[in-house]
């Protein structure tokens, strides 16, 4: 009984996180519009470091790190928090937004190759269908807009997005690669440290890859044009994406196989959109309502108890 509660609690976990993720993603559209990229990011780490001052204490029963736990929580904040946001940002500059979501759609799947690869984890077949769900879900919702190639500026060139569309899609899978890199590196973290020191750690490494770029970007940046409302907004991004995500995410991840966690990231969309219309006004349509649906199943598909 205590088992099947844990799996519970730790499905809670995994939906809440990346609910959270595609929450904060909708809603920190007017912080970019506010702050250049870099010092947003720099922030966000910031202000999550100061609010985790006591998980990065050492806890007594806590076993001395080695150096392979050290590499690999550099490596999960280089490519989960780093190399992740740069290359997703600059691929959708290049791209455009419907070939980002599509691209994006194979994280699930992504997750379950690399656990497969490096964690060796027996993947079931309804690991595999649930997976399917989810990218064919997600991938959906992405075909049925009607957004184009974002042009980076006139002075470039019109042709220049088109040009320029391979490196972008080639940087969306950078991105879905770094993604997977995540959950399949924090899988293995969770088996030496708790949800809290990790959490703690990998930010403080972002703090320090980003620092040289917010640095040099706050120097130049006015603070005093800066209302209440985009802080307070600011506050909520910095603790959502810093500390209430990644703890959640790991807290599942202690429990539950990276390759059935991955298929939750179908909630970051679905919350995302969620947000769009009930908070900015947007609207959704009959194929993108039932391409979400399609994506769900695949989260229900993933939670079933397996037979014994």
């Amino acid at each position: 009984m205590v088992s099947v509660m844990n799996r519970i609690v730790a499905y809670v976990c995994l939906a809440l996180s990346m609910s959270l993720v595609g929450s904060y993603v909708a809603l920190s559209k007017p912080l970019v519009a506010v702050f250049p990229v870099f010092l947003l990011a720099w922030l966000r780490f910031g202000i999550g470091g100061l609010a985790m001052l006591r998980w990065l204490k050492k806890p007594a029963d806590e076993v001395p790190m080695t150096g392979q736990t050290k590499r690999l929580l550099f490596l999960e904040s280089f490519l989960g928090n780093f190399m992740f946001s740069i290359c997703m940002l600059f691929g959708v500059s290049m791209t455009s937004a419907v070939a980002a979501g599509v691209i994006m759609a194979a994280i699930p799947a992504a997750v379950a190759v690399m656990s497969w690869l490096f964690l060796r984890e027996r993947i079931a077949p309804r690991v595999w269908l649930a997976v399917a769900c989810a990218v064919t879900g997600v991938g959906l919702v992405s075909l049925s807009k009607t957004e184009q190639v974002v042009h980076t500026g006139i002075a470039v060139g019109a042709n220049f997005s088109t040009n320029h569309l391979w490196l972008g899609n080639l940087l969306l899978l950078a991105a879905v690669l770094c993604e997977a890199a995540y959950a399949v590196i924090g899988k293995k973290l969770t088996g030496t440290l708790s949800p809290k020191r990790i959490t703690a750690l990998i930010n403080l490494w972002g703090f320090a890859l980003v620092t040289p770029f917010g640095v040099w970007m706050a120097w130049q940046f006015d603070f005093s044009t800066v209302a209440v409302s985009s802080w307070l907004l600011l506050l909520f991004y910095a603790l959502a994406a810093s500390v209430w995500t990644v703890w959640l995410w790991m807290t599942g991840l202690k429990t539950i196989p990276a390759n059935q966690a991955g298929v939750f990231t179908v909630m970051l969309p679905v919350s995302a959109a969620s947000a769009g219309v009930l908070v900015l006004g947007e609207s959704l349509n009959a194929m993108q309502v039932g391409a979400f649906a399609i994506a769900l199943v695949g989260v229900v598909l993933a939670t079933l108890p397996e037979r014994r």
